[in-house]
């Protein structure tokens, strides 16, 4: 800013936040209001709003306190508890007094209660308590009540919790004493011998319910218990909370809440109760098949609201079930799973149930609409999780990430590099989300001196809706993100989206690749030749590197300084066609890049590039564009933890070097929320690499390219190793280190130098292995890369290209090579500086003053010297 007088009209607030103002969508009548409040520092939103907790206390929800607020009507001032970069994380919740304890206050992770609760609820409906009676006095009770209420015959009987062991169940004779029972629940008790509980429950011939959850028989003896008592008792049609394959009218009955303690048959038989019912919550009953006589529309003619999720339904087609709920003449509201049962799409399921006008929750228009993927009207909050004896750091680490919110700064010469993440104070964090909001957020910079140096973060709050008192205050966490970004996908980050869905999504992505395979080009020898002018002439070659203006030195190449009177261009700018009629450049001059070479240098590129030639092989770890794939990776994530795998990833921004914004976690929610820094790839980690004496380390391989067709690549016999400065660990603390887990020490840290041939050695001593069979396995690996190229891109060969690349591999610690990327125009300083002893093919040394000029020799004089071809 050019200005650096103190803001005091509201004009000159207007005049210099004019495009900060535009940015935050604050309406323009506020802004007057929004100066007042941010020069007297003014934070109001106490005299509106209240806090409350809910969640059970996991979370926390803002209220309106006020009896109204209109739409557009004020905006209130939030600060910024905790404004950090990534990397300082850590450190500052342990170094800034205070800042732990109320970040853990603020998200909730600082309590050890036990977070399941005080009491448990059972199907049948009664809260088992800790306070237990005396279990002849519950039943003693149930006797009286029976002979007051009804005709004195006991039919259910419920004794939950009440730490029942063998011995008591035995001593209580209930076979003998109430013949009746339809219903008995033994739920949360300390039964443990299969066979006595056998003996004495099939002894109940009348019995449709039955609940022996929770008691210690099941953990060994679950199915044994199951085959046994279904067999004998063929009246039960509810066993341990699920339906029985003769599930009947009582159980749907059972469900519909029209059977109960106090109505538990139909006792007259006339009527069927069915007739009535117009909502009916079959969800998570274990039901594999749905089609029987009582589940129809002849006995369910009012049925307008069904809940069928979470049953597996196999034993029933998706064209009989749909066919099925068609019959229904009034059913209007579904609730499914998706994908399910009835399929993967809520549109195709739509279109097969015209009469539906809601699915999950959500009206039919609406979904047609926005077509979206993942249907439901309430998704179950993701909240903060934590193992015993956690420390606070760890928990607010994993916790932060649902109430991080983030901005880049930037100034008329650069935009920063690194994201600052922050965290709004306790009136701002308690805003939940909603698709459909009554508030906006914004972050706004204020400059009260009128230049960036004096810039205050704050964010700002108004009404978008008319509220009323005792409203929930709510903001959309995805505000502008639509299902064309992965709106569904991303909500992950904050609920419980269907788990489902999303792996199938995996499941068909990984399908897919497992049944791709090369055709690889046709391999021929050398086809390029020397293009030394026949007139003897030198090749001039124009170049921005000071490298190989320095280094090429060949007597049959002279450095010039105009690039239209090249022979070669060696550039480390892109040569496009712009660029081309700026310097009259010509396509008979040579250039050091090959067309549409994206494919290799840009990260989610060079991915697509691989699995489109090879599908998925072993030394590509797993890739997500999370652009395009954020479902899939969702998917491949909960199989991972679902089979206890480890769940570690990598993600990288599609084109920044020197691991710039790349950030290592297990965390589902980070993965999401860090794609509001920038677009990114997201990649399973390499948990076990081969280490150097503790560390991890990286090789980086040059790698020269003559001909894309045929392929004519060659391999520098100069490689080099990049050590990473502290000894590998997982501990959660030390994802943030970078000279922990990064081996590029070149731009911060030290610089940790080792010969290679002292690298070679000692490795090889380390782990009794042989580096020329590790070698051979990287040539056939870097092979492979440029062979998915040349099948995947054609449109990368052309005659006058010619490059160098630099390809970057890491070892696991089985020694097999995975790539890491392929770089433009590398940076060959210590192949230049340093002379190096050659460790693979003839060997010798390989001295620095040369490098260039063998390259320069291979691409353009077709003469090998210290390289191989692959």
């Amino acid at each position: 800013m050019a200005t650096t007088k103190r803001i005091e009209t509201y004009e000159d607030f207007a005049k210099v936040h004019a495009i900060l103002l535009a940015a935050s969508g604050l309406p323009e009548p506020l802004h007057r209001s929004l100066f007042q409040k941010l020069s007297t520092e003014t934070f109001d939103g106490g005299e509106h709003f209240q806090i409350e907790p809910c969640e059970e206390n996991r979370k926390r929800r803002l209220v309106l306190t006020s009896d109204s607020m209109a739409k557009d009507s004020n905006v209130f001032l939030i600060d910024h508890a905790w404004t950090f970069r990534l990397p300082d994380a850590y450190r500052q919740l342990h170094e800034v007094p205070g800042l732990a304890e109320r970040m853990s206050s603020l998200m909730c992770v600082d309590i050890d209660s036990n977070l399941d609760g005080e009491t448990e609820v059972d199907d049948v409906g009664d809260e088992v308590s800790r306070d237990k009676l005396d279990v002849v006095e519950v039943v003693e009770s149930e006797v009286r009540e029976a002979k007051e209420k009804g005709d004195g015959t006991l039919r259910w009987l419920e004794l939950d919790g009440l730490d029942i062991d063998d011995d008591t169940l035995l001593s209580l004779d209930l076979p003998a004493r109430f013949p009746d029972l339809v219903v008995l629940s033994l739920y949360g008790n300390k039964l443990t011998r299969a066979d006595l509980i056998v003996k004495e429950v099939i002894k109940f011939k009348h019995l449709k319910g039955l609940w022996l959850n929770n008691n210690p028989v099941l953990k060994n003896h679950d199915g044994e218990l199951a085959d046994i008592i279904l067999k004998e008792l063929s009246e039960l049609e509810v066993y341990n909370s699920t339906f029985t394959s003769n599930f009947g009218e009582w159980a749907l009955g059972f469900c519909a809440e029209i059977y109960g303690k106090d109505s538990p048959t139909n006792a007259d038989q006339a009527d069927s109760p069915l007739l009535s019912v117009s909502n009916l919550d079959l969800s998570d009953r274990n039901i594999h098949n749905l089609i029987n006589k009582e589940f129809s529309p002849i006995c369910l003619p009012s049925l307008s609201d069904l809940n069928i999720r979470g049953n597996p339904l196999e034993q029933n087609s998706v064209a009989n079930l749909l066919g099925l709920l068609r019959g229904f003449p009034c059913l209007r509201s579904l609730e499914v799973d998706i994908p399910g049962p009835l399929g993967g799409s809520a549109i195709e399921i739509l279109e097969s149930l015209p009469n539906i006008s809601e699915l999950n929750g959500i009206s039919t228009s609406k979904i047609l609409e926005s077509r979206k993927h993942v249907i439901d009207s309430v998704l179950l909050p993701r909240l903060p999780e934590w193992i015993p004896d956690e420390p606070i750091h760890d928990r607010i680490i994993s916790a932060m990430w649902q109430y991080l919110m983030t901005y880049r700064l930037a100034d008329e010469e650069k935009l920063d590099e690194t994201s600052v993440w922050y965290v709004m104070d306790e009136f701002g964090s308690a805003l939940r989300h909603s698709d459909e909001p009554n508030f906006r957020v914004a972050p706004f910079l204020f400059m009260p001196e009128g230049n960036l140096a004096s810039a205050v973060s704050y964010s700002i709050l108004w009404p978008t809706q008319n509220v009323w008192k005792g409203d929930e205050c709510t903001r959309d966490f995805l505000l502008g993100i639509g299902e064309d970004k992965q709106r569904s996908a991303r909500l992950t980050a904050w609920f419980h989206t269907p788990e489902n869905y999303f792996i199938q999504e995996y499941e068909k992505h990984n399908q897919k690749l497992q049944s791709t395979s090369l055709l690889p080009p046709t391999v021929q020898s050398s086809e390029s030749k020397s293009i030394r002018p026949h007139d003897g002439r030198l090749l001039r070659v124009y170049t921005d590197i000071p490298h190989v203006e320095e280094y090429l030195t060949h007597p049959d190449f002279a450095i010039i300084k105009d690039p239209k009177d090249a022979d070669i261009i060696w550039t480390c700018v892109q040569v496009d066609e712009e660029l081309k009629k700026a310097t009259g450049l010509t396509d008979q001059q040579y250039i050091n890049q090959f067309p549409f070479e994206a494919c290799l240098v840009m990260k989610h590129h060079l991915a697509e590039t691989i699995q489109k030639a090879h599908g998925s092989p072993q030394w590509l770890q797993p890739t997500y564009n999370l652009e395009t794939h954020l479902g899939q990776l969702i998917g491949d994530y909960n199989v991972r933890k679902r089979e206890g795998l480890d769940n570690l990833w990598i993600l990288k921004p599609w084109n920044m070097a020197r691991t710039i914004d790349t950030t290592v976690t297990d965390n589902l929610s980070a993965i999401i929320r860090l794609m509001e820094t920038g677009p990114k790839i997201c990649q399973k980690y390499i948990e076990q690499p081969a280490l150097f004496q503790g560390k991890k380390f990286d090789l980086r391989y040059v790698v020269l390219v003559r001909s894309m067709q045929p392929l004519e690549i060659f391999l520098s016999d100069c490689f080099w190793v990049r050590i990473a400065n502290n000894h590998y660990s997982l501990d959660k603390s030390s994802l943030f280190e970078y000279e922990t887990h990064f081996t590029v020490m070149n731009y911060r840290g030290r610089i940790n130098h080792k010969n290679i041939k002292d690298f070679v050695r000692e490795f090889e001593e380390e782990h009794q292995v042989k580096w020329l069979d590790i070698h051979a396995r990287v040539r056939n690996m870097i092979r492979s890369v440029f062979e998915a190229a040349a099948v995947a891109h054609p449109e990368m060969h052309n005659p006058t290209s010619r490059a160098i690349y630099g390809v970057d591999v890491m070892l696991d610690s089985s020694f097999q090579p995975k790539l890491l990327e392929v770089t433009y125009c590398p940076d060959c300083t210590r192949a230049c500086k340093y002379d190096m002893d050659i460790v693979v093919g003839e060997g010798g040394v390989a001295k620095g003053v040369d490098f260039f000029n063998n390259v320069f020799k291979c691409l353009f004089l077709n003469e090998i010297s210290q390289v191989s071809q692959l």
